[in-house]
């Protein structure tokens, strides 16, 4: 078959195909060259899913009637000034965007530039460009994309329903928003409540409040501030806090000079710095954006633009890395704020028993009608004669005797230390079902788990003295034979030496066992059997290719959690305060190694509401 070429208009489609992949693709390359205009404020309006109708109206600089006709024309850009491609400083600039949309669909560009007269336009139908002519607008550029792919019924095909179309549109203008908080959004659609982002100030603040838009308040209360970097390359953004988790990566932005990207390089980076806090199956949210000098960076290794390659992955990596570790060692102290708010929820009554009106939603609270009113004669008795008479008195509370409490709650005598009051975590006044501390604060209380609590504070101390100089050890006087499958021994065996660093010897002993000669000292007395099996269960798991580090880190998570505080065990008042002080002075205290909270704060003012004090 001979050699021929291909017609323009079959060019334009094939170049289509590689540029616009679905809607969200078009909205993308519209609101990216409304950026690069100078628009302050973007307005997108979709319908059908972007199929039947997709309108960007931006405040931007505009173009010349000149400047519109070329726009048109394939590889026709503004945005390469000095044609070096290692220097890309715009979003835009194949020059492939506007003819590629004309190709597929109906396509009407609406200008006006400063130095004009009046607004000019211009249509474009499959390919066929008409003449340029006046237009009506006030200002800036306005796009508007009909019938989409009606010039390539097959590409419809592909398509997925308008829900789901709209969805990738949110998705891909919630990112842009994101990475220009300096630029008010507007987003409005037949399937979708019209959405709006106000523009904010620059820098970490406006950042901050441009997330918190996006991704809720709840980020915002949980969020701690990701910065640093070197060698030309800058680090700035925002990452959850480890008790704020998802069951994907969704959550999960970076922005390379100012690009929304997606790039496998974030979620190995985040899963490495959240290793000493969250399980494999937990993701955090985090939204970094990293400045580097374009020569540093490939941004044309795909016709969407949607990957980049860093000229040096390694440094990138270790710097996103040690930026996110020092944020979380920063604030690792504090837990959640949804613990308390999720307590305060669960503690408030669904339907309180109330008289007075015939739907039995108004008037006042009748007593009788609750689920710990009396059944017996005797009980109703004892509430007519100490309730309905003596008030809330003491005597009165015979009538919600339901017998011994559960909760093993040892109460100080006398007020706590003042002094302990004004530390984060109060003062300690009760021990509850023998797993939980209850502290007293200046302005609420505050609800430990022990277990977690000295499970964090005992890993730390193991990665402490890792660093230090090593694991002290004990030997057992008489080594602990603990049976398993002869996989997992192999398993144990092969990295004996591993195990050994932190002070956990093991040896062979026959084909099914292994004998454990020494513990960590730090860990005192320990079940060696659960320990050993657990570390095999885990090790089952192990990626061969996780590094030595990492792999050491999960046999001191491991170790951690059988060699802390377990649940069940009586504390006394010196025990609890001696556990809270050293959760303050003790490095992401606020989480144990599984990514759990350690305590839940309850601020006086919430629990106020609750009881309708306020």
């Amino acid at each position: 078959m001979p050699v021929r070429q291909l017609s323009e208009g079959i060019v334009n489609r094939i170049a289509a195909g590689e540029v616009v992949e679905r809607p969200a693709s078009v909205v993308k390359e519209l609101v990216e060259n409304a950026l690069d205009a100078g628009a302050t404020r973007i307005e997108v309006l979709t319908d059908g899913g972007g199929r039947r109708l997709i309108r960007v109206s931006d405040d931007g600089a505009g173009m010349t009637p000149d400047d519109l006709a070329l726009a048109l024309e394939r590889h026709a850009t503004s945005k390469l000034p000095d044609d070096d491609l290692l220097d890309i400083r715009t979003l835009g600039f194949r020059g492939e965007a506007l003819p590629s949309i004309g190709a597929v669909a109906r396509l009407t560009i609406t200008t006006r530039h400063a130095g004009e007269p009046h607004p000019w336009a211009i249509t474009v139908d499959a390919g066929e460009k008409a003449q340029v002519k006046p237009g009506a607008l006030g200002g800036g550029t306005r796009v508007e994309v009909r019938d989409l792919f009606y010039a390539t019924p097959a590409r419809l095909k592909f398509l997925k329903s308008d829900r789901s179309e709209g969805e990738a549109i949110r998705d891909v203008v919630r990112r842009l928003a994101m990475s220009r908080p300096d630029v008010a959004f507007t987003l409005a659609g037949e399937e979708r409540t019209p959405v709006s982002w106000a523009s904010a100030l620059p820098g970490a603040p406006g950042h901050l409040a441009r997330l918190s838009d996006i991704l809720g308040a709840e980020f915002r209360a949980n969020a701690v501030e990701v910065r640093g970097g070197r060698e030309g390359l800058a680090i700035e953004g925002f990452a959850a806090l480890p008790t704020l988790t998802r069951a994907n990566s969704l959550g999960q932005y970076l922005f390379v000079n100012g690009r929304p990207v997606r790039d496998k390089l974030l979620i190995g980076v985040v899963r490495a710095a959240y290793a000493d806090y969250l399980p494999r199956d937990r993701h955090p949210i985090v939204a970094l954006f990293v400045t580097v000098d374009p020569h540093e960076v490939d941004v044309n290794v795909h016709p969407a633009k949607a990957e980049v390659r860093f000229r040096d992955p390694g440094l990138v990596r270790s710097l996103l890395i040690r930026a996110l570790q020092d944020a979380l060692a920063r604030d690792g102290q504090r837990a959640a704020t949804t613990g308390g708010s999720a307590t305060i929820a669960a503690l408030r009554p669904a339907a309180m028993p109330w008289r007075g009106t015939s739907g039995g939603t108004g008037g006042a609270w009748d007593w009788r009608r609750s689920p710990s009113r009396p059944t017996d004669a005797q009980g109703f008795a004892m509430a007519v004669r100490g309730g309905a008479m003596s008030g809330l008195a003491e005597a009165a509370q015979a009538a919600f005797d339901v017998g011994q409490p559960a909760a093993d709650a040892r109460v100080e005598v006398g007020e706590p230390a003042p002094e302990l009051l004004d530390q984060p975590l109060g003062a300690a006044r009760a021990q509850v079902h023998e797993t939980y501390i209850v502290a007293q604060t200046r302005d609420g209380i505050v609800i430990v788990d022990q277990h977690a609590a000295h499970e964090r504070i005992v890993y730390e101390r193991l990665k402490a003295a890792l660093a230090r100089a090593g694991i002290a050890r004990q030997i057992l006087l008489i080594p602990e034979i603990v049976e398993l499958d002869e996989a997992d021994v192999e398993r144990l065996v092969a990295r004996a030496d591993e195990l050994a660093r932190y002070g956990l010897v093991i040896e062979p002993f026959g084909p099914g066992a292994v004998a454990v000669r020494e513990t960590p000292s730090l860990l005192g007395e320990i079940d060696a059997q659960a320990l050993v099996r657990n570390l095999s269960e885990h090790m089952a798991e192990w990626d061969e290719a996780l590094p030595l580090e990492r792999r050491l880190m999960h046999v001191a998570a491991t170790m951690a959690c059988h060699g802390s505080v377990r649940a069940g065990r009586r504390l006394k008042p010196d025990e609890m305060n001696a556990l809270l002080r050293e959760m303050e002075a003790t490095p992401n205290s606020g989480q144990c190694n599984h990514g759990r909270p350690t305590y839940v704060e309850l601020k006086l003012g919430d629990i106020e509401r609750l009881f309708g004090r306020r």
